[in-house]
């Protein structure tokens, strides 16, 4: 693989990894705690449409991006576990006269090994999907990814 396709591949999935631990924990005025099931079908549905204007994809590469967007969320499931409330969770490291070093550590393993279980079909399903993309696509996303904002930002 072509160094600058293993780099964009990375990046995607480094910030497709960032954004679903984001979104896990995320928080507004409006809402606290982890998003609804209805929430995240409706902040998906608004990704994959997004994508798919800016891309203009076809209906094959639609399907892959949904492909892909069932991933991301089963990743992003696999990677909150169990827990309810993970600011509880992080809380309770820092609750006593000490930091919790042993805690710390378990649930670290528990979502590396989360991460690492879910990831090839993860990277599998970008790279489906990116090489679906024609070339003048592909090259959408690298100027998308080269942005200041990245290309997700509103505005």
């Amino acid at each position: 693989m072509k160094p600058w396709i293993k780099k964009t591949l990375m990046g995607i999935f480094g910030a497709s990894i960032a954004v679903g631990g984001l979104t896990a924990c995320s928080s507004s005025h409006h809402h606290r705690g982890p998003m609804s099931p209805e929430k995240m079908a409706e902040v998906r549905g608004k990704v994959v449409e997004r994508v798919s204007s800016k891309l203009d994809l076809n209906d094959a590469q639609k399907l892959k991006l949904n492909v892909l967007a069932d991933k991301m969320e089963a990743q992003r499931a696999a990677f909150i576990g169990k827990t309810a409330d993970p600011r509880t969770e992080m809380q309770a490291i820092v609750a006593g006269a000490k930091f919790d070093r042993a805690r710390a550590q378990t649930l670290l393993d528990e979502k590396t090994r989360a991460v690492q279980a879910n990831s090839p079909e993860v990277i599998g399903a970008l790279a489906d999907f990116y090489d679906s993309l024609n070339p003048d696509q592909q090259q959408k996303v690298r100027e998308m990814m080269q942005r200041r904002k990245g290309w997700m930002a509103r505005g």
